[in-house]
């Protein structure tokens, strides 16, 4: 079961998890964003649903199997990103956009039958604020929502939209099964701005974006992961990935001598994944 990716909906394989010998210390993951790419149009898979709410409830659904696998000390860090509600009138199309970073994956679902129906209590162009929708609905789940740390991308996909920022930022939500939970607060210190000391992690993490060459869609980069299972685990530990994709999480955690375990819904992301854990 460690050291392996189970391929299949997240939901079921997580069953398969509880049933296991093994439990993760902690999940590091990032869900596929509302409405911004299409598995090869699997029927299971999450991210097309029709309403941010129903998107919502299948994410608290998954993450609730999650909490049941977890080691009572375990947490969860969670990578997710905006949409903005495009509803273009009179032509029967409402697409959610998003920046993530230069790949494909930014391209709008535009012949998604899914998104035909105007959704009540969005306006053309609102932020529909995904994140915060996601955060606390896992708080009323019974997970305890410790922190929002904030993505600081240097190198954000440029946008053409002109009445507002360009976005460069994602949240990484961290959260915990328990009141009292694992955290190594120490591992992750960074350098004092005189370089002469340590001090504590700062909650914004300046982390550009590195597209993989084999993958053409966003991928975790290292450099974000690193601080994630350093704090939230030690050597020997199990991480939990349930949207593994091309397999940076199980790649950093053996780099820093943990186990992982991945599920993946894709089957041709398999020697993706292969090949970053080899």
């Amino acid at each position: 079961m460690i050291n392996t990716t189970l391929f299949g909906d997240a939901r079921e394989k997580l069953q398969e998890i509880a049933g296991s010998c093994y439990s993760p210390r902690m999940c590091i993951t990032s869900p596929p964003y509302y409405g911004l790419r299409d598995y090869n149009q699997l029927e299971e898979q999450i991210g097309l649903e029709e309403s941010p709410e129903e998107y919502v409830n299948q994410l608290v659904n998954v993450f609730r199997g999650v909490r049941d696998v977890l080691t009572d000390d375990g947490t969860l860090w969670l990578n997710i990103g905006d949409s903005y509600y495009n509803y273009r009138s009179g032509k029967g199309q409402a697409l959610p956009k998003q920046s993530v970073s230069q790949t494909f994956q930014d391209l709008p679902q535009i012949r998604n039958p899914r998104r035909g129906n105007k959704l009540k209590g969005y306006k053309e162009k609102d932020l529909i604020g995904i994140p915060w929708m996601l955060a606390f609905a896992l708080r009323a789940d019974g997970w305890y929502l410790r922190q929002d740390i904030i993505w600081n991308k240097p190198n954000p996909m440029p946008e053409s939209v002109r009445d507002r920022c360009t976005k460069s930022h994602e949240y990484i939500f961290l959260l915990s099964k328990s009141q009292n939970y694992y955290f190594n607060v120490d591992a992750i210190k960074e350098l004092t701005t005189d370089g002469k000391g340590l001090k504590r992690k700062r909650s914004v993490w300046t982390v550009n974006t590195k597209p993989y060459r084999d993958a053409h869609f966003a991928v975790f980069p290292d450099e974000l992961i690193v601080p994630t299972i350093l704090a939230g685990s030690q050597e020997g530990d199990v991480i939990l990935d349930p949207f593994i994709g091309s397999g940076t999480t199980a790649k950093v955690a053996n780099d820093l001598n943990r186990n992982y375990i991945g599920i993946e819904l894709n089957e041709d992301y398999r020697q993706l994944i292969t090949n970053r854990t080899a």
